[in-house]
């Protein structure tokens, strides 16, 4: 079925505000979670420029600040790019001067704890323009390509910091595309690139420019949304970038809680917020291939869900 209403139906106050619709014939690429990791966010903004994007036709998922180095230098490459910015948990809880990132973790976990590490490290090394303008970012966009419309979120529709997984039952993603009105959804938030396709819809995660995929590679992710004469083909790409001089940032500033080996090791410090599924993958080098939605069944790389 088609979605013809609005999304409106969500996050109503950010959408009013900004009218955030993006209705393109061109290529768009997208990346979230850029983590304070300038280095990152340097590349693949360089990468952008090379290839020829205009900023009109770059999405970030929000999480701009959180574990690495550079929070304050990263909000201004940013702001300075002029791309496209949706609130994440981490510019929620900034903006809002809140005592932790918002970001889901169950409390006393590993995870938990050591997110109070980076996140009053980032709080005390952002100003204060950097926080309004955070909390005056939309919670999300519309795409319209190929005649198809996307929302662009963070973690869930009415839950900013919900972790969504390629493992979470597709009754979730289902509900929350639904609840969007549209066809269907790029997001973030949970860190590990993937895309699924079900009646129609499809799902996509970028996975995190700032931070490895826990898969033992020092790369990390954005995507590429092309399209083509029969719909939309999602390309996610690996990004290599200088890791070293990221993790020697984070050493050099007391960012010492396992996160500053994770950019070189590609191994997360914890697992806690994984699925089952996420953690028997850990290790594990992502290889992933471009999916076409609709699927094209003599070319189909991606996984298809199965319910």
């Amino acid at each position: 079925m088609r979605a013809t209403e609005s999304l409106l139906a969500y996050g109503a106050r950010a959408f009013y505000k900004h009218g955030m619709v993006i209705r393109t014939t061109k290529p768009l690429l997208v990346f979230g979670g850029c983590y304070s990791n300038l280095e990152a966010t340097r590349a693949v903004l360089g990468i952008a420029e090379r290839v020829g994007f205009d900023a009109s036709h770059i999405i970030c998922t929000g999480d701009v600040v959180a574990y690495c180095a550079d929070p304050q230098a990263t909000v201004d490459l940013i702001r300075n790019s002029g791309i496209h910015v949706i609130m994440g948990n981490c510019e929620e809880s900034l903006a809002a001067w809140a005592d932790n990132c918002g970001c889901g973790f169950e409390e006393g976990s590993t995870c938990d704890r050591l997110s109070s590490q980076w996140y009053s490290f980032a709080t005390t090394h952002l100003d204060e323009d950097s926080r309004k303008w955070m909390g005056d970012l939309p919670q999300c966009l519309e795409i319209d390509m190929c005649g198809r419309r996307l929302a662009v979120i963070h973690g869930g529709g009415k839950q900013i910091n919900r972790f969504i997984f390629e493992s979470t039952p597709i009754s979730v993603k289902q509900e929350e595309i639904e609840g969007l009105k549209c066809e269907g959804v790029i997001a973030g938030h949970c860190g590990l690139p993937f895309t699924q396709l079900f009646d129609n819809h499809v799902w996509h995660n970028t996975g995190a420019l700032g931070m490895p995929a826990n898969d033992g590679t020092c790369r990390t992710w954005y995507s590429i949304l092309h399209p083509m004469d029969d719909g939309i083909m999602i390309e996610p790409l690996p990004l290599i970038y200088s890791a070293e001089t990221a993790s020697d940032k984070m050493r050099a500033c007391g960012l010492t809680g396992g996160y500053d080996a994770a950019l070189l090791s590609g191994i997360w410090p914890s697992a806690d917020v994984l699925p089952a599924t996420e953690r028997r993958q850990q290790g594990v080098a992502l290889d992933l291939g471009p999916v076409y939605w609709p699927a094209r069944k003599a070319l189909v790389r991606d996984k298809v869900a199965v319910k």
